[in-house]
């Protein structure tokens, strides 16, 4: 076998490594690996990076009384708002009885006002036919539905406590994994695309 015959299987050889790099497969992986990181980015942005940066808290959706707007399963959104926020249209989260910890999201409907200057609000869920029984008070209110994510709710229940802490430093540890695999491939592939290329 003389150089030429030589130079020739290296060429097959090349050929069919540049066709691994850039087949169908190859697509493939790299769109489901995208698709999976900007999943990932997702769910952590919205059940707890934006939430805990601005001062929010997100809740779940218990019940059908919000739907269509917020059906059971919805991840709410919830940012504390000024009393001149709170107009009637505004979707908000408010403690059941004032000082404990159960809330629900209805939508103020009516606002009152009474003789000595305080004002409560009249609230009722989308789903509904008649009014919430009990005016609400400025302090049993959380604040006002700020963005909802369908579904998203039965994740951040599942993310709680000590599971919470666990899954976004598992998430975190693999998104820089992940970043850095792919710096590193990206840098191998240029090393030998210029190796390929040189005579």
């Amino acid at each position: 076998m003389n150089a030429d015959d030589d130079t020739d299987v290296i060429e097959t050889v090349t050929g069919v490594s540049e066709e691994n790099r850039t087949g169908v497969w190859w697509w493939v992986s790299r769109i489901a690996s995208y698709t999976l990181l900007a999943a990932m980015l997702f769910v952590l942005g919205v059940t707890v990076v934006v939430p805990k940066v601005t001062g929010s808290t997100p809740y779940t959706i218990l019940t059908g009384s919000m739907k269509p707007s917020y059906p059971p399963g919805s991840l709410v959104v919830v940012k504390p708002a000024a009393a001149d926020e709170l107009e009637v249209g505004t979707a908000i989260t408010y403690q059941i009885r004032s000082g404990e910890p159960e809330v629900v999201t209805h939508r103020i409907v009516a606002t009152q006002q009474s003789g000595r200057g305080i004002t409560t609000y009249v609230t009722r869920g989308d789903n509904n036919g008649s009014d919430d029984e009990n005016p609400v008070q400025i302090g049993q209110i959380r604040g006002k539905v700020w963005y909802s994510v369908p579904y998203m709710g039965y994740v951040n229940n599942w993310l709680n406590g000590e599971q919470r802490k666990i899954t976004v430093t598992v998430i975190v540890i693999g998104l820089v994994g992940y970043a850095l695999f792919m710096f590193v491939g990206a840098g191998v592939d240029r090393h030998r695309s210029r190796k390929e290329q040189s005579p």
